[in-house]
């Protein structure tokens, strides 16, 4: 059965990440799991249903594939007040943790106007006695007094400049008029600069307006090809149509940007992971543009505080919480407000190339097949270059991983790709040559 990967959960306190669902898993042992990592006791009436308004709960046998849950789907849950007050007893300060799962509370649908404040338990359903300083600090968590942040903690990006022509040509296929995601991979420096790589395209489906992200069976695949080149997750990319002028970042783009922020982070905090935008003006011309979210929208974001809004441009502000904008009180926030600039600079890579084709794009007529392995191990020997050098291409890598193991016949690849010292086995070789179908 294929995995899932990631699903969310929301109740009255919020909405949680499960991560690593697999599709055999039943409804009943997705339950079992959400009650023991948040403390709940889940009586027979709380049911895990399809729509917030719980008239469809599922089947608790039912395995997951079975209902077509996908990654990423939201499933809905409503708790009793006993849960309620049992979740708020036992858990820690919200913050995330440092595997990046974002332990946030939203607060929507809660316990409505007895509550301290809307989507809240009452006070003394929290807890049965309160000093003026219990209640001050109580309600200070709830407000957050809006602050531009002038600098951001990327000193600044190297982009590849093969990864980012590469990204740009993809766009173009569709006009510009199709959004499109990809991760990049490269290094942190020591003076908090980000230097990208490699560029790696999820499985997707665009539309003009959203990217919806699809179930990837080789994500994991992915993290360890890039450890085994030394390479981590620096920053995502993204593109889309031309928008009106001034108007830089969708508010799914924020909480996109906020949560990879925190994930690279551990937590709120400093880390120069990068958000790169890519899309072109009414002449045609592409812009490409380094951006970060602010830590306050990286906390607001944890906290449940920003919710995605009927205008695009802003985030709204979650009923619980009160933001305050230029001394005033403001039911949304302004996308623009969350965003620093950071600066880009290009250079071409002397230890990698870029010749075969990206993963994943199926659906704008690339392929990848043994007739582009062929080509890539035939260019050996031509204008200087060896059968290592042709091999050091993360997507050409990526494509071997189908066949060689990945624990024990990829590393040895990636250590001659690595120190070009270190000679390939002429077995490798004769492996590729089969491989590529080449006599």
């Amino acid at each position: 059965m294929s995995r899932i990967g990631v699903l969310r959960i929301r109740s009255q306190m919020g909405t949680w990440r499960v991560k690593d669902i697999d599709g055999a898993m039943t409804v009943r042992e997705l339950m079992d799991r959400v009650a023991t990592e948040k403390s709940l006791s889940l009586s027979e009436n709380e049911r895990l249903c399809a729509s917030p308004s719980g008239s469809d709960p599922l089947p608790l046998d039912a395995g997951l594939a079975s209902l077509n849950v996908k990654h990423g789907d939201m499933l809905y849950i409503m708790l009793t007040e006993e849960n309620q007050v049992a979740h708020e007893e036992a858990k820690a300060p919200r913050k995330v943790d440092a595997d990046g799962n974002v332990r946030a509370q939203e607060y929507a649908d809660g316990a409505g106007r007895r509550g301290f404040r809307p989507g809240m338990l009452p006070l003394r359903a929290m807890k049965m006695q309160w000093t003026l300083t219990d209640f001050l600090d109580m309600d200070a968590r709830f407000v957050f007094k809006m602050k531009r942040q002038e600098d951001a903690a990327c000193a600044g990006v190297d982009m590849e400049t093969n990864v980012a022509r590469d990204f740009q040509q993809a766009l173009r296929q569709t006009a510009f008029q199709q959004c499109r995601v990809g991760y990049l991979y490269g290094t942190f420096t020591d003076d908090n600069k980000v230097k990208v790589k490699c560029l790696y395209e999820p499985p997707q489906r665009g539309t003009a307006v959203d990217v919806e992200l699809l179930e990837d069976p080789r994500e994991d695949t992915v993290e360890k090809l890039a450890a085994l080149l030394g390479l981590r997750r620096v920053g995502w990319i993204f593109g889309h149509p031309p928008r009106e002028e001034g108007f830089h970042f969708a508010s799914p783009e924020v909480f996109m940007a906020a949560e990879q922020q925190l994930e690279a982070a551990g937590g709120i905090g400093d880390t120069p992971f990068v958000t790169i935008k890519v899309t072109c003006n009414a002449e045609g011309l592409a812009s490409v543009e380094g951006f970060q979210v602010s830590k306050q929208c990286m906390e607001m974001v944890a906290e449940g505080a920003l919710e995605i809004g009927e205008n695009p441009g802003d985030c709204a502000v979650n009923e619980t919480f009160t933001a305050i904008v230029e001394g005033k009180e403001a039911k949304e926030v302004n996308n623009n407000f969350f965003l620093i600039n950071v600066a880009i600079s290009q250079y071409e890579a002397d230890d990698m190339v870029y010749s075969f084709p990206v993963a994943n794009r199926e659906e704008l007529g690339t392929t990848q097949g043994q007739p582009d392995l062929r080509a890539q191990i035939e260019s050996a020997g031509k204008q200087g270059w060896s059968l290592v050098d042709r091999l050091a291409d993360f997507h050409l890598l990526l494509f071997l991983c189908n066949t060689l193991d990945l624990d024990t016949d990829i590393p040895r690849l990636v250590e001659s790709i690595k120190d070009r010292s270190v000679p390939l086995d002429d077995g490798f070789k004769i492996l590729l040559n089969c491989l590529a179908g080449i006599e």
